[in-house]
């Protein structure tokens, strides 16, 4: 289930794929709570390693705007 994640919308459609929305009013505790649930795709081998550290790496870059 590769797919090209190149933006910050790629990342939630990714998540969306596995039934996750996340939204919270303080964007610090969403982008946390979207690393842990990435994490767990991960973790479950529902996504590839190139997957998750590129997601990391997007939300990583996210929060330091």
């Amino acid at each position: 289930m590769i797919q090209k994640i190149n933006t910050f919308f790629d990342v939630q459609q990714l998540l969306k794929k596995f039934g996750f929305i996340i939204y919270f009013k303080d964007k610090a505790d969403m982008y946390e709570m979207m690393e842990q649930e990435i994490k767990s795709l991960y973790d479950y081998r529902l996504i590839s390693k190139d997957e998750y550290l590129k997601c990391r790496l997007i939300i990583s870059q996210r929060r330091s705007k």
